[in-house]
Order: structure tokens, then C-alpha cells, then sequence
């Protein structure tokens, strides 16, 4: 049985094994979750796909899971959610070093088919690995040991890996509280430099994983990443911020949580243990080469802070909720066509400073003021009338500055939601986070007012339209 600290022998190894087997079988089949079908069902044809936001992953589960190098086909998926008995699945969805980089099968649809039909998926990020880590392939990529200003080159690595895989998770619809894992290979224990430098590293991980909504999860071997972070953990006084779940790569044949090298009061109840290593197993059929995991997550493992909305905590009226200024779709709003849009029209404008009376959300002379106030700012047609550009320019204004892409939270991603709401008839659920959704949306309104790049990265160039009032 290989000891803990052969898993860099064996990711090489999985990379050569692959799954020939599942890429060989069938075409795609999505579940659907439609009322009345099986989603374990392999001979249904239909192809309805999930509907909703997907659920925070892994969430709470006891049981197996395992994980290998590329997702697997969704004939895979099917067949081994029906025979066997794993209801928990790895997935390397991001990171510079993952083995498997094209990840033919991993779309935002397949992550939400899965979810869908039961599965609990654990993502994992494989980037950047410790300074003293001897694998070739890893020796252009290691986390930098210089430990001047408490280590702040390793703790600006950790903060990048959880940029990127914070912005990989969103873009497949992996939402916020979920967990993502650092893949963070075995390496020796004798430099302290190289300890620290990882535990730093590792803290910035976490700490702007959380920034960004998201659960913090850190796999390792027991006898190196793991047992340097539970050392911390126990040691008097710690000041290392903690990952919130751990995955535990010891290769001791016992579908358990523990480990012995693992206090027992560490992470409880916040545990994976990979207990077998690459092996081929055989479910309906379809033979994949895995790693097996044993799990025990009954807690919640992160609670993102509220997201700050342009409201912010003063309100210029009562009536002036968020979820009073958020709508579906703006439309053109007067005197004769109020609708129920009088409300967030007097709320935004008296932001502004040109609705001056309390807020009535009916339409009045001051409205009729307001209105004009804002048309000649934004060097619109003046008129008795709020038109779709006007709600675009008032619903965008604001700093054009920031730059929005998937994983950013907060008040400005609020106002972009809101003005291509009013843009577009697309009808964006306005979450304060820049999802999946978010971003489609965005590209498309570049790509029809002919801005570039049109990746749905909202930056100064998106923003100047919205503020102008296209649509």
C-alpha cells in the first residue's frame, strides 16, 4: 500500500490510466428532472435540463466518494449513481498543474445534471505546490519560501489560486458556500521555511476564498500538508487561519475520517479521508480508474458575510429596500404608465439628490422634476416619461471603475444586474454575485452594442454604455 506521501507518483500514474472505458460509451445523456422521471433512469431519452440555482456543494453527506483525473462522461455518471456505492464525486475544475487540463466532459450543464440527479461534487483547484517539493513537473510552479514580510510572496500566490478557482467555480455554477479544495501534493517536512511558506500560502487561500463567498477545503497527504496544518491548529496561541474542511490522503484501507496523523478533535464532522489509492472498479458496467474517499460532512462549513448593497445600511426612505429596487425588467414609466415602478424611480432618484419629497410611489409633479433633472444630466431627450435608456443610465450610475467577473460579490455586481435588466429582456436574478448567469448576459449586451473583448467581464467600456443608457 503506498504511504501518504505517494500521491505526485500517483497523479502520474492516473494521468497514463485515463477512462478509455466510459469516453467510449454512448452519447451524452442529460438527466431531467422534470415531474415523474427517474434520474437514475439510462433509457430515457429525454434531455430536459435542471432548472433553478444549483445547490451548495458538497454540503452535508456521509458516505463514499472517489475522484480521478478527467470528469466523467454522463453515461459514467448514470451508470455508477444506479450500481454503486458512491454518491460523492472530485472534480478538478481549475489550477495550472491539474493533469487533466481540456476536461472535455466539465460544462456548467454537466455540474448541474449531477447535482440534480443526487451527486455531491467536491471541486478541486491543483495549482502552485511547496517550495521544497521534489516532483519535476511541479518545479516551475512552487510557492515562494522568501519569508520577508511574513511571507508575503507565498501569501500573494495563495490569494491568485483562489481567485482563479473562485472564478472557475462560478463560470461552471458551483455556488457560493460551496467548498473548493487546493490540491497541495506531498512534500518533505524538514524546512521549516517550507512549512511556513505553505501555511501561509494556504491561509490567503482561504481568506480570499471566503472573500469570495466560498468554502475553504485543502486535500494533502496525511504525512505532509495535512499534518503541518493540524500541528498549527493545535499549536498554543495559532493565528493560522484554518481551511474549513479537509481532505485526508492516507491510503490505510479503512473507510473511516481518522488518520494517525490527525488529532481527533481537528475538523470534526468537516472530514474526507481518501483511503485507497488508483485502482480500477467496474459499476453498471462502466470501469473507471479512481482513488476511493470516505466522508463525514455534517456541518456547515462557511458562511459567506452579507453582500453590501448600494442601499448600504442608510436608506434614503423606508420604503427603499433592495428587494424594493429590484425588479425583473424596467419599463418606460410616467404619469399614465406607473406601473409599480414609481416606487424604485423616486427611491433611485432621491439617492441622487433630485427627488426631494418622502417617497409615495405614485407619480407626482416632483417625480415630473426629478425625472427631467436626471434626463439633463445625462444629456437625454428631456420629457415626461422614463424611458429604457433613462433606467439604464439611473440604474448603472455609480463607479465605472470596477471590473466584474465570476466570484466578485457586492454592490457594483447589484447595479450591473439591475442595468442589464433594464437592457435586456433577460430577466437576471439579482444576487449581488456575478454567476454564470450574469456573465451570458453581459456578453451578449457587449457583443449587440459592439464591445470588446465580450468575454462578460464588465469593465470601464461596459460600464460607460450602461451609464450612457444603451440598451
Amino acid at each position: 500500500m503506498p504511504s501518504p506521501g505517494d500521491t505526485a507518483a500517483r497523479r502520474l500514474r492516473r494521468k497514463l490510466v485515463a477512462v478509455l472505458g466510459s469516453a467510449l460509451v454512448g452519447a451524452l445523456v442529460v438527466a431531467s428532472v422534470s415531474l415523474g422521471f427517474n434520474p437514475l433512469s439510462l433509457a430515457s431519452s429525454k434531455t430536459t435540463l435542471p432548472t433553478g440555482p444549483n445547490p451548495a456543494t458538497p454540503g452535508t453527506f456521509t458516505g463514499y466518494g472517489f475522484d480521478q483525473c478527467e470528469a466523467p462522461s454522463q453515461t459514467t455518471m448514470s451508470a455508477w449513481l444506479k450500481s454503486s456505492p458512491f454518491r460523492a464525486a472530485g472534480i478538478y475544475i481549475s489550477g495550472a498543474l491539474r493533469f487533466c487540463q481540456k476536461q472535455t466532459n466539465l460544462t456548467p450543464t454537466w455540474v448541474a445534471t449531477q447535482l440534480a440527479a443526487g451527486w455531491h461534487l467536491l471541486p478541486i483547484h491543483l495549482g502552485a505546490q511547496a517550495s521544497c517539493n521534489s516532483v519535476t513537473r511541479y518545479k516551475g510552479d512552487l510557492i515562494n519560501a522568501d519569508p520577508t514580510d511574513s511571507y508575503s510572496a507565498a501569501r500573494a500566490q495563495g490569494r491568485a489560486e483562489a481567485n482563479t478557482a473562485a472564478a472557475a467555480a462560478a463560470a461552471l455554477g458551483i455556488v457560493e458556500k460551496s467548498t473548493i479544495f487546493y490540491d497541495l501534493e506531498s512534500f518533505s517536512t524538514k524546512s521549516a521555511s517550507c512549512k511556513t511558506s505553505a501555511l501561509m500560502f494556504l491561509q490567503a487561500w482561504t481568506n480570499q476564498l471566503h472573500a469570495k463567498g466560498y468554502a475553504s477545503g485543502v486535500y494533502s497527504s496525511a504525512g505532509s500538508g495535512i499534518k503541518v496544518l493540524d500541528d498549527a491548529r493545535a499549536t498554543p496561541g495559532n493565528k493560522i487561519v484554518m481551511p474549513d474542511q479537509v481532505w485526508i490522503a492516507d491510503w490505510n484501507g479503512k473507510a473511516t475520517t481518522t488518520s494517525t496523523y490527525i488529532r481527533s478533535d481537528g475538523w470534526p464532522g468537516r472530514r474526507v479521508h481518501q483511503y485507497q489509492g488508483g485502482h480500477d472498479e467496474t459499476w453498471g458496467g462502466v470501469t473507471v480508474n479512481i482513488d476511493r474517499s470516505y466522508m463525514s460532512l455534517t456541518s456547515n462549513a462557511y458562511t459567506p458575510p452579507p453582500i453590501v448593497t448600494p442601499e448600504g445600511a442608510k436608506l434614503v426612505d423606508p420604503r427603499c429596500t433592495t428587494a424594493a429596487i429590484n425588479r425583473t425588467a424596467y419599463r418606460f414609466t410616467s404619469r399614465k404608465n406607473q406601473h409599480t415602478l414609481a416606487l424604485p424611480l423616486q427611491c433611485l432618484l432621491k439617492e441622487h439628490g433630485l427627488y426631494v419629497r418622502s417617497i409615495s410611489a405614485v407619480w407626482n409633479p416632483k417625480t415630473t422634476l426629478a425625472v427631467e433633472a436626471w434626463q439633463r444630466k445625462v444629456h437625454h431627450k428631456v420629457q415626461a416619461g422614463f424611458t429604457r435608456a433613462d433606467w439604464v443610465s439611473l440604474l448603472a450610475a455609480g463607479n465605472t471603475g470596477t471590473v466584474l467577473k465570476p466570484g466578485v460579490r457586492g454592490a457594483d455586481v447589484i447595479r450591473a444586474q439591475r442595468a442589464l435588466n433594464a437592457a435586456t429582456s433577460s430577466k437576471v436574478p439579482i444576487t449581488g454575485v456575478y454567476d454564470l448567469t450574469t456573465q451570458t448576459v453581459a456578453s451578449t449586451y457587449q457583443k449587440e452594442n459592439r464591445i470588446s473583448p465580450t468575454q462578460g467581464i464588465i469593465a470601464s467600456l461596459t460600464w460607460a454604455a450602461l451609464s450612457s443608457g444603451k440598451w
